[in-house]
């Protein structure tokens, strides 16, 4: 899960909210089997008030469902269906929460899909959240866009967004960049 990633590059206290018992369970076993009881918990919940639960946060991070409903077919496993559709949260109930969450100048970075790029960044601002950094994601040099990282600073100034390099996960060898 994103807090084991995210503890690899610091030592601060790490909160994760899963909203599927099934990977809240599996994130604690992992938490438990890297010994990082102590930098991370995870809290089963639904994401929408949870900020009244746990407080504010320096940096808050998501990997959020990708779709829309009825954009694509949904999966008829129900656990891959709410992790890739906008089933229990939509792009709007997620920054929106994303904004109560952080203290003002904390920041937002999040990865979804290119084709939602204006849509996340007019939501971004409606929220208060100044779009700052923003990176394209590639399968490989060949290939289109198929994800972004967006990082955005809450209560920030407007404008000074930073397009950084292109990302590639693959070189010409098919292997890991």
């Amino acid at each position: 899960p994103v807090p084991l990633y995210l503890s690899l590059r610091t030592k601060a206290k790490i909160t994760g909210v899963e909203i599927q018992e099934g990977s809240y369970n599996l994130a604690n076993m992992s938490i438990k089997e890297n010994n990082l009881e102590e930098q991370i918990n995870v809290v089963l919940g639904d994401l929408k008030g949870i900020n009244k639960e746990i407080g504010k946060f320096d940096l808050v991070t998501c990997n959020p469902p990708f779709y829309k409903l009825g954009s694509f077919h949904i999966n008829p496993n129900d656990k891959k269906a709410i992790a890739r559709h906008e089933i229990m949260a939509t792009l709007d109930d997620i920054v929106k929460e994303a904004s109560l969450l952080l203290k003002s100048k904390g920041r937002f970075a999040m990865v979804h899909r290119p084709d939602r790029l204006i849509e996340i960044l007019e939501t971004l601002k409606k929220y208060k959240i100044e779009p700052k950094r923003l990176q394209f994601i590639y399968p490989k040099e060949d290939k289109e866009c198929n994800h972004i990282l967006v990082e955005g600073i809450k209560d920030g100034l407007s404008g000074n967004l930073v397009v950084l390099p292109p990302l590639f996960v693959y070189n010409k060898d098919n292997k890991w960049t």
